[in-house]
């Protein structure tokens, strides 16, 4: 069998014959993996620089995935930490982690889309509890999970949602109420008045930033701001302010891996997938070859498309 073999953290998966997997409980089948993405979760774990890496080599990385089991059924399925991912021919999965596929959906779409949906969609039920009529802002709207996160908290029922990133206007057809520059104090300010829950991608000194440009100027210090941090892509770490804290209702929360269960996650798998099957979010997606691994992975850094393997 073929896969992406991770041999050394500082260089891409490489297209290489590794063991086939077998099944050995009885929720565990083998799938036919028919589309995987090379999402930033994937990519961080692939050079071993994510939370949840143990620094185990060699491994094929891959998280989640849509799959042709033997009896013709497609399921979208989430690994477990394994060290046996999706960007293979052939994947073991559990099947109390894996919903079916609505009938007629697109492979390659519903790989691209789950991930970067799955984010906010669990971020604003499981930790924001966000109610309808709320007002989000979106901290690296114009990342692809970003992005997906202004579709998503719309449809969760947010009533105003504002996108904030460099080059925000990449994301003007997205359908956010605003758009403000990282940049924009002053418009950082401004978003921040009434906001009710920040989706924070960034992290890092921008999120110690827009914290200052907003905290000075909410309208009501009262009215609860629940932060919820999700990404890292701007550092590991953010230099909060303690007046933040003290000044206004601030509840910092995170979620991921770990923070919400992954019997809560899997719970929701089947309305995600329902709702992406549909076209209720839209993603750019690029199916590339499992063979062009190496190639896939130096484009991942750079597109816009969610590239996902296929076989």
């Amino acid at each position: 069998m073929r896969a992406a073999l991770v041999t050394r953290f500082d260089t891409p998966p490489r297209y290489a014959e590794v063991e086939e997997p077998r099944a050995s409980v009885a929720h565990e089948t083998v799938v036919e993996v028919l589309a995987a993405a090379v999402s930033p979760r994937v990519r961080s774990q692939a050079s071993g620089s994510h939370y949840t890496s143990t620094g185990a080599l060699p491994l094929v990385p891959g998280i989640d995935g849509v799959g042709r089991m033997e009896t013709g059924e497609l399921r979208y399925f989430i690994l477990p930490d394994t060290d046996r991912g999706s960007l293979a021919e052939k994947a073991v999965i559990d099947l109390r982690r894996s919903v079916p596929v609505p009938h007629g959906s697109d492979p390659v779409q519903l790989a691209a889309a789950m991930n970067p949906a799955m984010s906010s969609w669990i971020a604003l039920r499981h930790r924001a509890h966000l109610r309808p009529g709320a007002s989000v802002l979106v901290l690296g709207a114009t990342g692809s999970a970003g992005a997906m996160a202004l579709q998503v908290a719309r449809r969760l029922g947010a009533a105003r949602v504002t996108a904030v990133g460099r080059d925000i206007e990449r994301v003007a057809d997205a359908g956010a109420d605003a758009l403000v520059d990282l940049s924009d104090t002053a418009g950082l300010s401004e978003a921040g008045r009434r906001v009710d829950v920040v989706l924070d991608y960034l992290w890092g000194e921008p999120a110690a930033d827009t914290l200052r440009a907003i905290v000075p100027h909410r309208d009501d210090d009262a009215q609860t701001l629940t932060w919820v941090q999700i990404g890292s892509v701007a550092g590991p770490e953010a230099p909060i302010p303690s007046a933040a804290l003290r000044a206004i209702d601030l509840v910092l929360v995170g979620s991921g891996q770990g923070s919400v269960s992954t019997r809560d996650i899997v719970a929701d798998l089947g309305d995600l997938a329902s709702e992406v099957a549909a076209g209720a979010f839209t993603t750019q997606a690029r199916a590339v070859p499992l063979a062009e691994v190496e190639r896939a992975w130096h484009e991942a850094a750079t597109t816009r498309d969610r590239l996902v393997l296929v076989p």
